[in-house]
């Protein structure tokens, strides 16, 4: 068994920057190495961040037996390539979300895993929260009835991100932005969606900028969804039932849940346990899996994440858009 597990990091970024704070704080797992496309770069990672084996290429991170587990902190359009480079060398691997650019990716890098046992999942990091456990233990209780509505919006004012203005990069609020909600509704009502619905506003470069999206559930259950680059939102999701409601506070990092009955009065409130940043929880869930010699994260199974890829892609259908790289 595993005494501790080794993190090695593709991608010198802000988010690669938030994981290596983060493993700094917990047991059991280390953030051993990092990479980058210049060895500078990654140097001056790993003199901010206490890491010592700093590489210029990810060939060489990979190469390094020592590497246990390895995080994908690179734009969406690297991510089938760094995953498939992964595999060749029998990395486990973490790969940030949005998982893939699209699902015929999705579907060539989940294939090649399961065949090869190697563990791979998607960092959506709500669907490992201690949170979610919450919510699904007040939805079950009965107390706000049959639900039979969501709602769920992330927005944030990053049109000035060059990465998300750039097609190329696979840039867009949908895949940065829209995911989540996206995640929300089907963590909340299931995965039997009927009917896709969408409206959407462009970005000059070419790239969605703002969308809104209705999922229609078999069982006449619907979902309302919105997602910006443009304008700064409350992040809340709204879980409404026959006999009350549920407003989640930040549907990017559950903050709090409060619970009301049908007459609008609170009936209950649930504060998020104390985190180091909450990306510890998909690390923790890793861990485990490696531990027990899974290929796959119950929290998130490779079916629900090939499921989500497939929603995004009939979506950008709606729009018309498509990255470069899939002409």
């Amino acid at each position: 068994m595993l005494k501790r597990v080794n993190l090695g990091i593709l991608g010198a970024g802000n988010i690669a920057g938030k994981m290596a704070k983060t493993v700094n704080k917990m047991s059991g797992v280390k953030c051993y190495a990092i990479a980058s496309r210049t060895l500078e770069k990654a140097e001056r990672f790993g003199a901010e961040h206490g890491i010592k084996k700093c590489y210029g290429s990810y060939e060489e991170l990979l190469a390094d037996k020592k590497v246990d587990l390895v995080y994908i902190a690179t734009p969406h359009s690297e991510h089938y390539e760094n995953a498939k480079m992964c595999l060749q060398y029998k990395k486990p691997m973490l790969c940030e979300k949005a998982f893939m650019a699209n699902a015929e990716q999705t579907e060539k890098i989940l294939k090649l895993a399961e065949e090869e046992g190697i563990l791979i999942t998607e960092a959506m990091w709500i669907r490992y929260m201690p949170m979610y456990k919450t919510i699904r233990e007040v939805l079950d209780s009965g107390v706000i009835g049959d639900v039979r509505m969501v709602s769920a919006n992330l927005c944030y004012n990053v049109q000035g991100k060059q990465r998300l203005r750039e097609p190329a990069l696979a840039g867009g609020a949908l895949l940065d932005l829209g995911v989540y909600p996206i995640h929300f509704a089907s963590m909340i009502l299931g995965t039997e969606v009927e009917r896709i619905e969408s409206s959407v506003s462009m970005f000059p470069s070419g790239v969605d900028g703002q969308e809104n999206i209705t999922l229609h559930y078999k069982n006449g259950a619907m979902a309302v969804l919105s997602a910006s680059m443009f304008v700064v939102s409350d992040r809340y999701g709204g879980i409404y039932g026959t006999k009350g409601y549920v407003v989640v506070e930040n549907i990017n990092n559950f903050e709090s849940i409060t619970v009301y009955n049908g007459m609008h009065e609170k009936i209950a409130f649930y504060k998020a346990p104390k985190q180091i940043s909450g990306y510890e929880y998909e690390v923790e869930a890793c861990v485990k899996a490696l531990r027990e010699g899974w290929n796959q994260c119950p929290q998130l199974p490779h079916a629900e994440t090939l499921r989500i890829m497939k929603l995004m892609d009939t979506l950008r259908r709606q729009w018309q858009m498509k990255y470069p790289f899939e002409e």
